[in-house]
């Protein structure tokens, strides 16, 4: 059986957490003179009512939590707080609940989709609170990645175990204190990302909108036509940061401790940024034969839409789509990669592709040598078969649910290419798909509801790394 008060206590602390950020839009619709400021206060007072109620319910002097206990908290706690956080949307010009809640969990899942037109004209407190989630979504996926993630075993992500890892009442300290750590860092790669975005000529709302959306890789933007609104620079800028955001951040809070470069040490570190920069390079060298345009625009085109997707940001600067069939293909395979584990990133990760490559090479291996031992190791940790089973599991469920999800838009009345691009992006958490309708020029409004709940559960499949969540529908979960 669950634990149901310790789970209820959990609960009430992280809507009251979120109570107490749906200030910050308060704020900005205070200052700004507009009439949201009411609609964030009944959300506010609601979901604090609803906190303290749980708080109240499950409050004991000793929280005992078994792993059952904590694949359950993982996901319903990431569906409670979404489901709240949706009430603002709600509120706001009689969005419909659907809309409000796949906008909501495609913020917190920092996937990008979005079902909002006209941001140009939005209340600045919907925006600020379009980016918050994002941000938000951004940081707890941190934490639970190298604290809760390599406990469970989910995916492969033993490998990237810490002492933090471990939740017996010794741990707890040690995960408080990592996770202090890592909010600095995340809040002053925000800050910084923020200034600069404001030296590339955007105003300070914009750029502290941006800022969140881009460390968290989730792609919310204040504007219709995204990032093409602004400068070069800007864009490069938003290179830059995407891909900080997809690396591991725990690395940067070790490299500051040790003040040494650890992170570079790192051989997922150094296969993702190999990876990004081979194929930005080819790519712009490509479009620069093909489009006849200057090399370093043709650069600068190819580099950021290829950070934007490999690190599942999403942001849109122009519609690769019209960049011929080769960029098209080559943008439907970055749509799987992701970027680092224990980044804000969504995919398949690159860890997982380096560790598949190194058992195909020793498969290959024992070919011409049948009695040859030899070792796999991955970041100088032994890859045993309990990983392997574990990344075979993953990516086994991965494109299963993929299958899975866009039969039902299918069956809801969509075409194919939407049908599979949606169903890729949700569960990747890129964002925007392929085709007319979600490509990178239009977004997810027209879609029939039902589709709509259904990518909403697919972008928190793909979030919670998809066995934390596909071990619920377990009969023997359970059982015992």
């Amino acid at each position: 059986m669950l634990n149901i008060k310790p789970l209820l206590f959990v609960v009430g602390i992280f809507l009251s957490i979120l109570t107490g950020f749906m200030l910050v839009p308060m704020a900005f619709a205070l200052f700004y003179h507009e009439e949201t400021i009411g609609d964030f206060m009944m959300s506010g007072l609601f979901t604090g009512l609803i906190a303290i109620l749980c708080i109240q319910s499950g409050h004991s002097r000793k929280i005992n939590l078994n792993i059952r206990d904590m694949f359950f908290l993982t996901t319903v706690t990431w569906l409670i707080v979404s489901l709240f956080a949706a009430l603002p949307f709600t509120l706001y010009h009689g969005i419909n609940y659907t809309d409000a809640f796949f906008e909501t969990m495609s913020g917190i899942t920092t996937t990008g989709s979005t079902v909002l037109s006209g941001l140009d004209d939005m209340d600045h407190s919907i925006l600020i609170w379009r980016s918050l989630l994002q941000w938000l979504g951004g940081i707890g996926f941190i934490v639970m990645a190298v604290a809760i993630l390599p406990f469970l075993n989910v995916g492969g992500m033993r490998l990237f175990r810490t002492e933090s890892s471990d939740w017996g009442d010794k741990a707890t300290p040690r995960t408080q204190h990592m996770a202090k750590h890592l909010f600095k860092v995340y809040l002053v790669l925000t800050v910084i990302c923020a200034m600069a975005y404001h030296t590339s000529g955007m105003h300070w709302f914009e750029a502290i909108n941006h800022a969140m959306t881009t460390l968290s890789t989730g792609g919310y933007s204040t504007s219709d036509s995204s990032m093409s609104s602004f400068s070069a620079s800007a864009h490069w800028i938003a290179v830059v940061f995407m891909a900080a955001g997809g690396l591991p951040l725990l690395m940067f809070v070790q490299s500051l401790q040790q003040r040494s470069m650890k992170i570079w040490d790192d051989e997922q570190v150094k296969g993702f940024l190999k990876f990004i920069s081979f194929v930005s390079v080819s790519l712009g060298t490509w479009l620069w034969f093909s489009a006849d345009m200057p090399y370093l625009d043709a650069l600068r085109l190819a580099s950021f839409n290829v950070v934007s997707v490999v690190t599942t940001t999403g942001y849109g600067l122009t519609d690769y789509q019209a960049w011929g069939a080769v960029a098209s293909l080559t943008f439907l395979f970055l749509m799987f990669v992701g970027s680092c584990s224990g980044s804000t990133s969504g995919g398949i990760k690159i860890f997982r592709f380096q560790i598949s490559l190194k058992i195909m090479y020793q498969q290959l291996t024992q070919q011409f040598h049948p009695q040859a031992v030899i070792k796999k190791r991955y970041n100088k940790r032994t890859i045993d078969n309990d990983i392997i089973r574990s990344i075979m599991a993953f990516i086994m469920l991965f494109f299963l649910v993929i299958l899975l999800l866009a039969i039902t838009l299918v069956l809801s009345g969509l075409d194919v290419v939407t049908s599979i691009t949606g169903a890729i992006t949700a569960v990747t958490n890129v964002g925007p798909g392929l085709g007319p309708v979600i490509g990178p020029a239009g977004n997810f409004s027209s879609l029939p509801d039902i589709a709509k709940w259904a990518l909403a559960f697919g972008m928190l499949l793909g979030r919670l790394e998809i066995i934390t969540v596909a071990v619920l529908f377990a009969p023997k979960f359970w059982r015992y």
